[in-house]
């Protein structure tokens, strides 16, 4: 299984970003699929979560301005991301999860300028 992520970038405060991450190597339904971050020296945290039933949660820090979707055809799940600002700065990874295990992509770094 892999999970190839795409979508980081430098972007100014305030400013958007939309995270996509697509699953291969695997027919198996993903139980759960979702974002994470880790800022430098902190640890990794989720963003945002979405089962394969459609429930979706996020972090507190970016509710109301973060949106996750994914596609259980496609295997896609994707992150936007809106009104950006510096606490958002950080490598992002997307994460899959079966019965059978847990699988990260390579992170994709998001940078807020300010």
């Amino acid at each position: 299984v892999q999970l190839q992520a795409s979508g980081g970038g430098l972007v100014q405060a305030g400013g958007s970003l939309r995270l996509s991450c697509v699953v291969t190597g695997s027919n198996v339904r993903m139980n759960v699929m979702g974002w994470y971050r880790q800022a430098p020296g902190k640890q990794r945290d989720m963003v945002a979560v979405a089962t394969n039933t459609g429930r979706t949660q996020y972090t507190d820090s970016v509710k109301g301005r973060c949106t996750i979707s994914r596609d259980n055809g496609k295997n896609t799940i994707d992150l936007v991301m809106n009104n950006l600002n510096d606490e958002d700065t950080a490598v992002y990874y997307c994460h899959a999860q079966t019965l059978g295990g847990t699988y990260w992509g390579q992170g994709t770094l998001v940078t807020v300028s300010s």
